[in-house]
């Protein structure tokens, strides 16, 4: 599960994460007043405004600007709120802005020289721990460092089960090129950085730029979280942080139908019970000249609610010419996914596009009959190879 900034920032104070007083705001007026209040408590007389979407690269869309006067505010505030922002990682279509967030203005002059990093911590799959990954190129994008100075990257595995050790919080200063009271700071910062990933059970932690104020605090100016969903349960407050508006209305609706579901942008689409069985499915139906149009995993309890909810799911993209059901047959019996796709068919009503059922497994026989004996536009077939000649044929 992914969070805005504003959410990411408020777990990271509470780990102790040294982060810029910011408050959010859904409407210009209620931006203006977080402005003021900011000048009340920081006496800043700059305000960064920052649109809230589950996307980076706002700044490079025209979602992040500075405002000098309450009036910028206002105005920069009517301009980003309710704009689709177009982002590297958005997409062409991009994403709606809703809300606002007004932050004090953290680059004021002073004596030491300002300075911005780049700090991520995730999973290490290869070798099963956890990772920091750093460099002295903040405010850049990571892939064009590693591309162009790769020698600028930085990593510091940490094994989970003992933690962050102090040598290698300092180790990530050093590198970093800090000193001083900016070298105290940062091994505090990377310490409660990495506290707070482990804390909430992170995915990833990513703070681009990580910044080295010129009285040498170093705080994240910018945040970027994504959550363990199976580690949900533990964290209830964070759960209730989703915003649904970001994410895709289908795959809603698919998780509150215990649907894994993942749009794709293919012709085909799939139900199929198991995502190894799932990913197979789609590399056969590239093979019979299609493309899944979607990942669409029913579990092992498939039955007729959860296949009239895969099929409504996946009737809803206009792109599909043909339904792939693909079900083995081991969980659960073939003939009682039989009547569930029968039943599912007729509660649906007329369905334009060709249906083809590959049951395997256990009562695969009875579930065919079942199929072929229904009187429905529904095709049968026992192998992957029938399967995929049946696609053919649909598709031709």
């Amino acid at each position: 599960m992914n969070i805005h900034e504003y959410q990411a920032k408020s777990i990271l104070q509470e780990y102790g994460v040294k982060v810029p007083v910011g408050y959010v705001a859904e409407t210009a007026d209620e931006a203006v007043e977080a402005a003021k209040r900011l000048n009340e408590e920081t006496g800043t007389n700059f305000w960064v405004v920052k649109a809230q979407i589950h996307a980076g690269g706002r700044g490079k869309g025209g979602g992040v600007k500075v405002a000098k006067s309450l009036e910028e505010v206002k105005t920069l505030s009517e301009q980003i709120i309710g704009m689709q922002l177009v982002t590297p990682q958005t997409g062409p279509e991009g994403k709606k802005v809703n809300k606002v967030m007004i932050q004090q203005d953290v680059y004021y002059p002073g004596e030491s020289e300002i300075k911005e990093y780049y700090i991520s911590v995730l999973l290490n799959r290869a070798t099963g721990k956890n990772m920091i990954m750093y460099s002295t190129e903040g405010g850049m994008d990571i892939e064009e460092v590693a591309e162009k100075t790769p020698e600028l990257i930085f990593h510091e595995e940490i094994d989970p089960a003992v933690g962050i050790q102090g040598f290698q919080a300092r180790r990530i200063a050093f590198n970093l090129g800090t000193s001083g009271k900016s070298f105290k700071e940062m091994v505090k910062f990377v310490t409660a950085l990495y506290n707070a990933y482990v804390g909430i059970d992170s995915e990833m932690f990513e703070i681009n730029p990580v910044f080295k104020t010129s009285d040498d605090q170093v705080m994240a100016v910018d945040a970027k979280v994504g959550l363990d969903d199976n580690a949900l349960y533990r964290h209830k407050d964070i759960a209730a942080m989703r915003d649904v508006s970001e994410e895709d209305p289908t795959e809603v609706e698919a998780g509150e139908s215990g649907l894994n579901y993942v749009k794709l942008d293919g012709n085909v689409g799939c139900m199929v019970n198991g995502a190894g069985l799932a990913m197979a499915t789609m590399d056969m139906i590239k093979l019979s000249g299609g493309d899944p149009a979607n990942f669409l995993d029913v579990g092992g309890g498939a039955n007729a609610t959860t296949v009239e909810a895969g099929f409504r799911i996946i009737l809803k993209d206009p792109n599909v010419k043909a339904i792939l059901i693909n079900v083995f047959g081991g969980i659960v019996r073939c003939d009682r996914v039989a009547n569930g796709v029968v039943e599912a068919y007729k509660n649906i009503g007329d369905i334009q596009v060709p249906i083809i059922v590959r049951l395997q497994g256990t009562n695969a026989e009875e579930g065919a009959k079942i199929i072929d004996e229904s009187g429905l536009k529904v095709v049968s077939a026992i192998t992957l190879s029938e399967a995929a000649d049946r696609v053919k044929e649909a598709l031709a």
